[in-house]
């Protein structure tokens, strides 16, 4: 089955957030650790990232940075600011309300265990 791009669109800022939480990366490195993390789920574009993170970066969340490759060209890294590290934590807060509310509805009630 495949999976509803729009389900996908709004939570992708998060999602990218979340990997430059541990440490700074490039775009390529992005798009196959978002792949692999998702067990192959999300398939993230090149055409869509780099938007994604040009307006990251206008909203101060995260910064970019030229780094020397081993073979080629400078890499272009982004790293998470402060501001993107409160930013995210609203984003995984906000997330996680949803998620739960959308669990209650899809099972007919309010879940055992959650509060």
């Amino acid at each position: 089955m495949e999976l509803d791009k729009s389900l996908v669109s709004g939570s992708m800022a998060l999602l990218v957030m979340k990997l430059l939480e541990e440490k700074d990366l490039y775009g390529y490195e992005m798009i196959e650790l978002m792949k692999n993390r998702s067990d192959d789920t999300f398939h993230l574009k090149a055409g869509s990232l780099y938007p994604l993170l040009h307006g990251l970066e206008e909203k101060g969340y995260v910064e970019a940075y030229e780094q020397e490759a081993a073979a080629g060209k400078p890499r272009r890294y982004y790293h998470l600011t402060k501001r993107g590290h409160a930013a995210l934590s609203e984003k995984e807060q906000a997330w996680e309300i949803y998620a739960r509310a959308v669990r209650r509805v899809l099972r007919g009630g309010v879940c055992l265990g959650e509060a």
